[in-house]
């Protein structure tokens, strides 16, 4: 199933790939398109990090979502859809709410690459901790939320971003914390009005995002494999 893709990176690097293991923490709009587009690259390996079932809102912007799954956990649903695109992938569900308490043992796995997608900036702290002590490589997708324009993401050190709030706290955190190393973020330079009440979202921008993250650790590891 991986012809095009050998042709367009090398048999060296598409073996390179089977033999990484990714963490894709959070599974909605950003997350479950980062998991889809590392599968369909030819990932080896995949940990599933969602606590959440699907809900009727999650329809306009959830690759995994549809009518019949509604009610159904995340992880069990997104590791179905993998099995069925590429069955030799392997995959772990890791179907709790990740928290300052249990976090330690998502980092009890062996792992290459870590993508957060998840919506918590206490838990977006703590892995960006975790990973740069640890030296695993990551990246972050700041907020999508509120957003209409996908051409104003982009992928950059987090000390150089403005305008997102989580990006901003995020900054304060590392500064206050004398955290340093680089912290890889997908985030928006688009400006929009405030809302009140839930979020507003329609899917381009999270997707946008999710495949941002995919395509930068899948670069990582052609460019890792190149030296």
């Amino acid at each position: 199933m991986f012809d095009r893709v050998e042709k367009l990176i090398g048999r060296d690097n598409l073996d390179e790939i089977s033999k990484k293991c990714v963490v894709v923490v959070g599974l909605g709009g950003v997350g479950g398109y980062a998991v889809e587009s590392l599968v369909r690259s030819g990932i080896g390996k995949i940990i599933l990090v969602d606590y959440d079932t699907i809900d009727l809102t999650n329809l306009n912007r959830q690759i995994i979502t549809n009518q019949n799954n509604i009610g159904k956990y995340k992880t069990d649903e997104m590791a179905d859809r993998i099995k069925s695109i590429y069955p030799n992938c392997q995959v772990i569900k890791f179907t709790k709410r990740l928290e300052l308490n249990n976090i330690d043992e998502l980092f009890s796995y062996s792992f290459d690459y870590l993508i957060d997608a998840c919506d918590t900036v206490i838990i977006k702290q703590e892995l960006i901790r975790k990973c740069l002590e640890k030296s695993i490589k990551f990246i972050s997708s700041m907020g999508t939320g509120n957003k209409l324009e996908p051409s104003l993401l982009e992928v950059t050190d987090i000390r150089n971003t403005s305008y997102d709030p989580i990006a901003k706290r995020i900054r304060k955190y590392l500064k206050e914390n004398h955290i340093y190393g680089k912290v890889f973020v997908v985030y928006s330079k688009e400006k929009r009005d405030k809302f009140e009440g839930s979020i507003p979202s329609m899917m381009f921008v999270p997707a946008t995002s999710g495949l941002l993250c995919a395509n930068f650790v899948i670069k990582d590891i052609i460019s890792t494999c190149k030296k």
